[in-house]
């Protein structure tokens, strides 16, 4: 028998009580950082954000809401471009004269790290990353950025510049009281061994077309004001 699909959240505008825990410089090779940390009083509520800049400037921060990825940050996986993503998005932030990486753990879209382990092994056998999903009874993508945006806001970054492929994160910003003034392509280059799972997000989550070359800051930014 299937199993039942865990309903996604999305639709739900949640108040997510916020405490700042700490924060502390930190060089890196992408430029000097402020970063933060921050909790909530949920089990997976706790992030942390690196930041240089005014944020609350009359330019809009670039600001990049970056999903913990073990296996691709860390351990360098080409089953996904998540590191990739991270660096580029280290990279053109470090670059802007302000802007946020906010770093959230949301492993596997929001599933756990044993349980996409679990859809990995799935899609060893010939499932999509979105079938494995399903299949374990997750939603597609069962992440909520409502925290990510009471984080933004406790920074002063209420109008954004978000670098994103994914038209549902605007989305959920933006009902979460953050203004998304234009979407930015995230878009490092393409592994072959990335290729179908970037073409199943594109095709099944409407995230944006990946692109074969790295894209320069404003290449096909979408103005959303």
């Amino acid at each position: 028998m299937p199993a039942k699909i865990q309903p996604s959240n999305h639709s739900k505008i949640k108040s997510a009580p916020l405490r700042p825990v700490a924060h502390a410089e930190l060089p890196t090779r992408y430029g000097r950082f402020t970063i933060y940390g921050f909790e909530g009083d949920g089990p997976d509520q706790e992030a942390v954000a690196l930041v240089r800049g005014n944020l609350r400037g009359k330019a809009a921060p670039l600001v990049r809401v970056h999903s913990q990825c073990l296996t691709g940050d860390v351990l360098t996986s080409l089953r996904c471009d998540c590191r990739a993503q991270l660096e580029l998005s280290l990279q053109k932030i470090g670059r802007a004269p302000s802007g946020v990486l906010l770093y959230l753990p949301q492993e596997g879209r929001g599933i756990g790290l044993m349980n996409k382990l679990r859809a990995y092994e799935l899609q060893d056998g010939g499932m999509d990353t979105v079938e494995a999903n399903e299949s374990l009874g997750f939603a597609a993508d069962a992440r909520d950025y409502d925290f990510s945006a009471q984080i933004l806001k406790q920074l002063g970054a209420t109008k954004i510049r978000l670098l994103s492929n994914n038209p549902e994160k605007v989305r959920q910003l933006e009902r979460s009281g953050i203004r998304v003034v234009q979407r930015v392509p995230c878009q490092p280059r393409m592994s072959r061994s990335s290729r179908l799972y970037l073409q199943t997000k594109k095709s099944k989550n409407g995230t944006l077309a990946q692109r074969n070359l790295s894209l320069g800051l404003d290449a096909q930014a979408i103005d959303l004001r």
